[in-house]
């Protein structure tokens, strides 16, 4: 059986996709995380525990296990497993982007200078250090402007300000999230940073695609229909297929091409986040990886091949078929954290099952688990999901179920 090395964060929750579409393809499978399991000395074929933080020594150890046990793909899942992926599969001769391209998506202070140099439409940017005075930095600004960590993910510390003020505050808030213990180790000299955009108006989507030598297949465009004008940005619900004109849905695949290509990624998956207005298509961010958390969940293809299914296909090189996304729409809502504290209780999750249209609703958090809101915190209560005739229908499933869920949280 041809194997997949799939670098996984212990946190994830794409572990059982992954591992059910490795079933469904006959494919073996060795889970890759940063720290160690207790299971791994009864499974060494099966687990792995890499420092995805170090690119040599993570290549060099996969490159030992892979003599052991021949690896034909390697697959990450997020900004820092991606790159750790391209690492590897370079050691091992097998397809892969280059590990600076990966690199520079997964950091925005890198990526805007990418496209910005490749004259792609994309936010003004500035770059400060921590040590430099806010106050000063805010004084030479334009507003409204977003401020955000250069590595941080799922807007974690992404804050918009509308004058100086504001400014300044925002920049506090965010040098604590990025002067805390995990997040300073893992940042190194890009926790020292804050990125500081125009802020762009308009409809924002998000497109899911695949690179195979350089050219994109668009596998999905998403509307997120609420308004994320902030001051955070919190996503909420997507919608699928978007329900932007023709052309501009045309547009926004073209614009993705333009991102990857001005970025140097050629070969797998890319999710782009996109604004939409009078003055074109721009281009938030073009991530070396596929959609995050279980939101892959929406999506579907011919006859009921998951997203998974395709990722690990196209990295082991296998031969493919192009099928379409299925015919009826589908949505997501992240659920959104209200407020922070302890969660003791969640209500109602049966009577949001029982929405016409709603495919599943599951909670991710933990009772007992402290959860905490953007800008700060990192993650979601759960995903519901929907299944419709039309993405307003899709989207009104998501919207009503939301309204029957309680949450307690101490």
């Amino acid at each position: 059986m041809a194997r997949v090395l799939l670098l996984l964060p212990t946190t994830s929750y794409r572990i059982p996709d992954f591992l059910a579409a490795a079933a469904r393809l006959g494919v073996d499978v060795t889970v890759a995380s940063e720290e160690p399991s207790t299971l791994e000395g009864l499974n060494p074929a099966g687990l792995l525990t890499l420092d995805f933080g170090d690119l040599r020594a993570c290549a060099e150890r996969a490159a030992a296990f892979a003599r052991e046990h021949p690896v034909a793909a390697v697959v990450g899942v997020d900004e820092r497993t991606a790159v750790a992926a391209a690492a590897i599969a370079e050691r091992l001769g097998l397809p892969h982007d280059p590990v600076s391209a990966v690199a520079a998506a997964g950091n925005k202070a890198l990526l805007r200078e990418a496209l910005s140099r490749a004259g792609v439409l994309s936010p003004g940017h500035r770059v400060f250090h921590l040590d430099e005075d806010p106050r000063k930095a805010g004084r030479g600004v334009r507003f409204p402007c977003v401020l955000k960590p250069t590595f941080l993910a799922a807007s974690r510390g992404v804050i918009r300000a509308d004058d100086v003020a504001s400014f300044v505050g925002a920049w506090d808030r965010i040098a604590r999230i990025l002067e805390s213990p995990g997040v300073a180790a893992r940042g190194g000299a890009a926790a020292r940073e804050i990125l500081v955009e125009d802020f762009v108006p308009g409809l924002e989507v998000a497109l899911e695609g695949l690179l195979t030598h350089g050219r994109l297949r668009v596998l999905a465009l998403f509307d997120k229909p609420d308004p994320l004008d902030g001051p955070f940005f919190e996503e909420t619900i997507y919608v699928t297929p978007s329900r932007l004109p023709d052309d501009i849905r045309q547009r926004c695949a073209d614009v993705a091409q333009e991102g990857a290509r001005a970025l140097g990624l050629r070969h797998g998956p890319i999710h782009a986040e996109m604004r939409v207005n009078g003055d074109g298509v721009w281009i938030l961010e073009v991530a070396a990886r596929s959609i995050g958390g279980l939101c892959s969940r929406t999506l579907r293809f011919g006859t009921g091949t998951s997203l998974e299914e395709i990722l690990l296909t196209h990295a082991l090189g296998l031969e493919m078929r192009v099928e379409e996304r299925e015919e009826r729409a589908a949505g997501v809502m992240m659920i959104p954290i209200p407020g922070a504290g302890i969660l003791e209780d969640v209500h109602g999750i049966e009577s949001a099952r029982a929405i016409p249209g709603i495919v599943d609703v599951t909670i991710s958090a933990r009772v007992g688990q402290r959860i905490v809101p953007l800008p700060e915190g990192d993650c979601y209560l759960g995903f519901i999901f929907s299944r419709a005739h039309t993405p307003d229908r899709a989207e009104a499933a998501l919207r009503e179920a939301h309204a029957r869920l309680e949450f307690q949280i101490a």
